[in-house]
This record gives structure tokens, C-alpha cells and sequence, in this order.
């Protein structure tokens, strides 16, 4: 087998068993690490000839480990970035922290992949068993980084930690964002138990960062660290306060640190939850001696990433964004309401099947006169319909709201393009597959293609 484009190793790849469709339990025959282990083994281990950082958490992983990515650039190392899942595009999941790779090095990493994995086989007491998808593109990732000659790279999760195939790394360091109940049924249904799967990316002797945590979260994390000996940084311990602000331009946020030093600065991802992420990038390259004040500052501003408050459109105002629990969406109608105060806007709404579908429902309804409630792709299961019905009682007889069924995205778009008011905004959300397809519908709708060499 031989490729001679990117697309058609993504094809071949989608042809074994692919655990990001699943919004339900796994078997352990597809959910472990053993196999990963002996494909590395076979394939002499891509992934120790670069060193790498791993990122775990609920929300803001991707932006974090993109931040942090960003600022070993910008001090002069090749650094690879792996991301999951992807937007639009899956040249956005193996990155040079952001960059897109040229199709040619994507090509070539492909063919060694193959080449490499040839008659490799794999057998459990059940008998023999394929590799998953993810399994392969986490390989795939570290033969690409190690063939194009990666320093350092930033790897983020898939699913949880303990059992993702990303787990087979030692990298420098671990680092962990926010903890919320998340793909309850393989991950557990307390803060506690998903917690503990996070907490397996700690790794002894290997420093650990997480994020400002619940308690319930906090207390799994300093556990697993004191219990294998990694030396553990809290961010809430490293930072006094954090100040941001939403404009429609950046994200201006300030952090004061302990000892009462200050940064500012101007973030190209919108979102209140960026200068949280921000501060916790910084930490973990101070720590790692990967910081240079005004270098790793700016590139961490300049750090980018498609569907995290993305404007597709200046007017009417078009944002994207894969806000999918009740915190993320919390805080993205903060920021939301910051830039287009008011009540009279528009969302195109889609939610997994696993999802807080009521308290979502109910944080947007102030914000929303038209609803537009869609499908969030058909790689996961989902049900508009019942959102439909779900937002139609919570709002009842009386009132402004407008609600509409339109599943397929390109009439989402054009929808919510005719009945929005030029001086209101349009808000995607609720999931990371809606914003992809709605990202995708809006080109089509404006004859526009992203040929971008930059993800964001």
C-alpha cells in the first residue's frame, strides 16, 4: 500500500474501529493500552525521539496544549502538536504548533507508518485483534513528528487518561486543565472518578501542573502525585488573580502572580476561558525553563485555534464555538454578552446524546430570540428532535423566543443569516462537530474555501 495523498490515508484509517463515535461504554477488548505498548514496540518507539508534554483535562486542553506549543516555537525548537478531534480539517490534529505540515511530509510519514507496521499483529485471549483508530493516528503522530525531526512536542488526550493511547509517552511534563462530568459512561459519573482517569497521566519523577480545580478534583490530583512521587504545581497557588475582558478583537486579560509581578495580555482566542489557560502555559514553560519574557509572552498571545470563539463573519457577527458541557457554555455567554449585549440574537444549537441538554437549554434562552436547534454531525448519536421539544417546553406559550428545527447545516446557516438583524450576532455552539459543520456550511453558503497554512 502506498499513498500519494493525506485524504486517502484518512480514508484507510476510518476503516478500523473508531472509539470517537461512541457516546457509550467501551469493551475492554478496544479500551486499553496493552496493544498500543506492542505497536510502539514493533515500530521501535517514534515517540522517545523528541521530548513531549502531555495534556489531559475536561475543557481547554486543546487551547492550553496549542499555547504552550506556541511558546517552545517561538524560543527555536521544531514542535510537533497533536490534537484531538478536528474541526474541519484532520491536518489540524498533527500540527507544527499550529502550522499545517506540508501535504508532502504528511504523505511520506504515512507510508512509513504502513511500512513500519507491516505483519504486525496483535492477539488477546479472545484471539486476534485490530488496532483502533485512535490508536493509529497517535502512532501515525509520533513517526510524523519524529520523521520531520520534532524537538519537542505537546500531546493532548483523547478520552480521559489512564487508558488513552496518548499514555504511552514519558514526557517532561503532565499538565491538567479543569475537571467537569464528561463522557460519564466510560470516564465514571462523579468529578472524582473522572479525575482519577486524568490523574494517570502522572507519571513518577515527571513535574505535574493542573489547573485551578473543584476540591473533589484537586484532591485526586495531589494524591496521585504524593503517591508516585511527581512534584505537583497548582495554579491557584502560583497566581493571586486573574482579569479578563472580551472585546471583539482579543481577549485582554491580566495575571497577577504570588508575588504580585504582573502580565498582560492580548489573546487571539476570544473566551474568558482563554486567560485561564493562558496563565497555566505560562506556568508550566516557566517551570520547564522554556520562557523568555517578551518571546514565549507574544507567542502565547498569537496561539490560535479554529472553534474556540471563532468569528466567520463580520456582518451580521458569526461565531463558532464547541462549548459542550455547562461550564464552558457558562463561560462562553459571559464573553458572548460582553462583545453583543442584549437579548434579540441568534444561536444554531446541537448537543450530543450525553450531554446537560436542560441547564444548557436554560443558559441560553436569555441571551437568544431565535433558536435554531441542528445536528451535531452523524459521527456521534444525537437527537434534535427531542431538543427541539426540550427547548419548546422550557419555553412555553408566552414568550419572544423563536425556535426552528433545521438539521442539516447548510439551511441551519442560511436561516440563521435571514432572520438575524445586521446589528445582532449568530452563535454556534454546543458542540465541537456542529461548529465544524456549520464552519463548513458558511463557506459553501459564501463560495469560501479555508486554504489557511495556519489551523486557526
Amino acid at each position: 500500500m502506498n499513498f500519494t495523498d493525506f485524504d486517502q490515508f484518512c480514508q484507510y484509517m476510518e476503516s478500523f474501529a473508531n472509539l470517537e463515535k461512541r457516546t457509550g461504554s467501551y469493551s475492554v477488548r478496544e479500551y486499553r493500552l496493552d496493544r498500543m505498548h506492542a505497536i510502539l514496540d514493533y515500530i521501535d518507539h517514534p515517540e522517545r525521539s523528541f521530548k513531549s508534554i502531555h495534556v489531559a483535562g475536561s475543557k481547554g486542553k486543546g487551547s492550553t496544549a496549542c499555547m504552550i506549543a506556541n511558546g517552545i516555537k517561538a524560543l527555536g525548537y521544531k514542535t510537533g502538536l497533536y490534537l484531538s478531534p478536528h474541526l474541519i480539517d484532520y491536518r489540524e490534529r498533527f500540527t507544527f504548533a499550529g502550522s499545517f505540515i506540508p501535504e508532502t511530509e504528511l504523505v511520506d510519514a504515512a507510508n512509513e507508518l504502513v511500512r513500519r507496521l507491516k505483519d504486525f499483529s496483535f492477539h488477546d485471549e479472545y484471539g486476534p485483534t485490530d488496532p483502533t483508530a485512535f490508536e493509529l493516528y497517535t502512532t501515525y503522530a509520533f513517526v510524523l513528528f519524529e520523521t520531520t525531526g520534532c524537538q519537542w512536542a505537546v500531546i493532548e488526550t483523547g478520552l480521559g487518561g489512564r487508558l488513552d493511547a496518548t499514555n504511552t509517552i514519558m514526557p517532561q511534563a503532565s499538565v491538567i486543565t479543569p475537571i467537569e462530568l464528561e463522557h460519564t459512561a466510560v470516564l465514571g459519573n462523579t468529578i472524582a472518578l473522572i479525575a482519577a482517569e486524568k490523574a494517570k497521566i502522572i507519571k513518577k519523577g515527571v513535574p505535574s501542573f493542573i489547573s485551578r480545580q473543584v476540591d473533589a478534583a484537586k484532591r485526586v490530583f495531589r494524591e496521585e502525585a504524593a503517591s508516585v512521587g511527581s512534584h505537583l504545581t497548582e495554579l491557584e497557588i502560583e497566581v493571586e488573580a486573574i482579569a479578563t475582558h472580551t472585546t471583539d478583537l482579543a481577549e485582554i486579560c491580566t495575571i497577577t502572580w504570588k508575588q504580585m509581578e504582573e502580565t498582560r495580555l492580548s489573546l487571539s482566542m476570544l473566551g474568558e476561558v482563554q486567560a485561564e489557560n493562558a496563565a497555566l502555559a505560562l506556568t508550566v514553560l516557566k517551570h520547564l525553563h522554556l520562557y523568555q519574557i517578551h518571546i514565549t509572552e507574544g507567542a502565547i498571545e498569537k496561539a490560535k485555534l479554529p472553534g474556540r470563539m471563532q468569528r466567520i463573519s463580520v456582518s451580521p457577527a458569526f461565531y463558532v464555538d464547541g462549548a459542550h458541557t455547562v461550564q464552558s457554555l457558562r463561560h462562553l455567554m459571559n464573553s458572548f454578552s460582553q462583545i453583543h449585549p442584549g437579548s434579540r440574537h441568534t444561536v444554531i444549537y446541537g448537543a450530543l446524546l450525553d450531554k446537560d441538554h436542560a441547564h444548557m437549554i436554560r443558559l441560553l434562552l436569555p441571551f437568544f430570540e431565535h433558536i435554531i436547534v441542528s445536528r451535531p454531525g452523524t459521527f456521534k448519536k444525537s437527537d434534535p428532535e427531542a431538543l427541539f421539544i426540550m427547548f419548546k417546553e422550557e419555553i412555553g406559550q408566552n414568550s419572544f423566543h423563536r425556535v426552528f428545527l433545521e438539521k442539516d447545516p447548510l439551511k441551519a446557516v442560511e436561516l440563521a443569516l435571514s432572520v438575524t438583524p445586521v446589528d445582532k450576532a449568530i452563535l454556534c455552539t454546543g458542540s465541537f462537530y456542529l461548529a465544524g459543520d456549520i464552519s463548513k456550511a458558511f463557506q459553501i453558503h459564501t463560495g469560501e474555501a479555508n486554504n489557511e497554512e495556519v489551523v486557526g
